[in-house]
């Protein structure tokens, strides 16, 4: 015969629950937010975000957020470096990693109040986002964020960014120069998402933000350096120059997959 739980018991197991949970947070904050991770992360640092889900910033040098993370993150990471997985799954898992990107990162965008009436009639305090965002792809291998982006933001404008390192002297001292950058009208008052898949050395990425920061008078806070996969190399290039800029990243990792763009796109 199944055991009959009673309403008063369950009150009494739900009172228990809420207790160990927030004993749970309570030890978690007071080791400085790490919970059972080997890394550190200050409480002052962790933001839940309106999504319910969590942006960790890690390391020690300015704004890198990275993903929670989870199963389903983990299984795209190791599909998208599987060298047996075909193009056409390669670039099904790429569009849902972009897609988890791309929407974190409308979360650091500002919103504002804005209240509806529903078909019943009935008033409806909610929020939407405040006007001014933009996207930037470095191209080639950033426009395929393009994609996920418009899907989020049917009408968001988008601009381009060619930048190329010189092939018979692509070595770590080689500096890469603008090839091609056109970007929306009025960039200088917009949030610029800055779209950049892989984040090896940086270089690249720094040359880009040196043409929107200095070039377009755009100011660091203002801008979003989204991309799949970094190393630390990478962010600590990048926020060492630019510190003011906000990285966001699915992963930190040395091995990061450079043939991204190659398979995406079908050229490799």
């Amino acid at each position: 015969m199944s055991e009959i739980v009673s309403t008063t018991q369950l009150g009494g197991i739900g009172k228990a629950k809420k207790l160990q949970q927030r004993q749970q947070h309570e030890q978690i904050l007071s080791n400085g937010g790490s919970g059972d991770s080997a890394t550190d992360v200050p409480d002052t640092a962790l933001s839940i975000n309106g999504s319910g889900s969590t942006l960790e910033p890690v390391g020690s040098v300015g704004n890198i957020r990275v993903l929670r993370a989870t199963s389903q993150l983990k299984e795209l990471h190791t599909l998208l470096r599987d060298k047996d997985t075909s193009r056409s799954d390669f670039v099904f898992y790429a569009d849902r990693l972009i897609r988890l990107v791309v929407e974190e990162a409308l979360n650091c965008l500002p919103y504002e109040p804005l209240s509806v009436v529903t078909p019943g009639g009935h008033k409806y305090d909610g929020l939407r986002y405040t006007r001014g965002n933009c996207g930037v792809s470095v191209m080639r291998s950033g426009e395929a964020m393009e994609k996920g982006l418009r899907d989020c933001c049917r009408a968001i404008r988008i601009g381009k960014m060619l930048i190329q390192l010189d092939n018979e002297h692509a070595d770590s001292s080689a500096q890469p120069e603008p090839v091609y950058v056109k970007l929306p009208p009025g960039i200088q008052q917009r949030r610029v998402l800055l779209m950049y898949p892989v984040l090896g050395d940086g270089r690249v990425a720094a040359k880009a933000l040196q043409l929107l920061v200095q070039d377009y008078a755009i100011p660091e806070s203002s801008i979003f350096l989204l991309n799949l996969f970094s190393t630390k190399l990478g962010v600590d290039a990048v926020l060492s120059a630019f510190p003011n800029v906000t990285v966001l990243t699915s992963e930190l990792h040395d091995l990061v997959p450079y043939h991204f763009c190659a398979k995406y796109f079908g050229t490799d």
